[in-house]
């Protein structure tokens, strides 16, 4: 056996729905007989805590990676932290503790290429390794995108979003100018995307109702500029990334992460598992 495929998740703007993509496409990898291996590289630790695992424990992490290549402190690799989920993917778990590694990686000549010396030495034991990456420009990013066989952008539906996946690009320019590694970025993934209407749902229950008691029900007119607004918005999508695909608002969603499960154990057949499952498969026929 050996890595069939390293796909990192990136956007530089949060809340678009990286660490959602990144667990369940991995639940699907699973679920089809693969051995998955997830990486969270992002110190919110959502992918960490999304698999179950509890990110202030005392166990070690990829704060200890880091750490370990940033002078005097003791050596740890992939092997040494990775623990394996009730999902049955594999984690290489984070925690907050990692903001504190990224100072001293600046002082490393080969900072960039951390993680994939790391996986390197794991690379006979997994068939699929996700990365996710925080929503910044820094080091762990940086270390993501060069460790990649593919990049996966993720989208809301946000006015910063297109703006954000601008600066992502312009990292990734930078990689292949200064470190050498071609980063291809060809799938991006619209997130809470609701399809009949053409616009993101982001809240449901009390929320939304009172949401509509205080703002009301926007008028026919507001929708369909809404509609129009995000019709343009997934067309320039379109225009820089080969495959695009729009994961609908899915309330198995959250309710499989507050689980420690992906939709592929808590719900696979729910209408948000079948566009992760699609995303999957494709992936892994490539």
């Amino acid at each position: 056996m050996q890595i069939i495929l390293i796909i990192s998740f990136a956007h530089h703007k949060g809340g678009t729905g990286k660490t959602t993509s990144c667990l369940n496409i991995a639940g699907f990898l699973h679920e089809s007989g693969k051995r998955v291996l997830v990486i969270d590289c992002d110190p919110q630790a959502n992918a960490t805590s999304g698999l179950g695992i509890d990110p202030r424990s005392d166990r070690l992490g990829m704060y200890d990676l880091f750490m370990s290549y940033a002078g005097d402190y003791p050596e740890v690799g992939l092997a040494d932290i990775i623990t394996e989920t009730e999902s049955g993917i594999f984690l290489a778990p984070s925690s907050l503790d990692l903001v504190g590694a990224e100072p001293y990686l600046y002082g490393i000549n080969n900072r960039a290429e951390i993680l994939k010396d790391a996986i390197a030495e794991i690379y006979d034991a997994y068939d699929y390794v996700l990365i996710d990456t925080p929503p910044s420009m820094g080091q762990f990013v940086l270390n993501g995108l060069v460790a990649a066989d593919r990049v996966v952008v993720t989208f809301d539906s946000g006015i910063f979003a297109l703006k954000g996946a601008e600066a992502l690009t312009a990292i990734m320019d930078d990689v292949e100018t200064f470190v050498g590694e071609k980063v291809v970025a060809d799938v991006a993934v619209l997130t809470r995307w609701d399809q009949n209407s053409g616009s993101p749902v982001v809240d449901e229950g009390f929320g939304a109702r009172l949401k509509q008691l205080f703002f009301g029900t926007p008028d026919s007119g507001v929708r369909d500029e809404e509609t129009k607004r995000l019709a343009a918005f997934e067309d320039d999508v379109k225009k820089s990334f080969g495959t695009v695909y729009a994961v609908p608002f899915d309330t198995n969603i959250q309710k499989a992460q507050v689980n420690g499960l992906t939709l592929a154990q808590f719900a696979p057949e729910c209408e948000a598992a079948r566009v992760y499952r699609e995303i999957a498969e494709k992936l892994s026929s490539q």
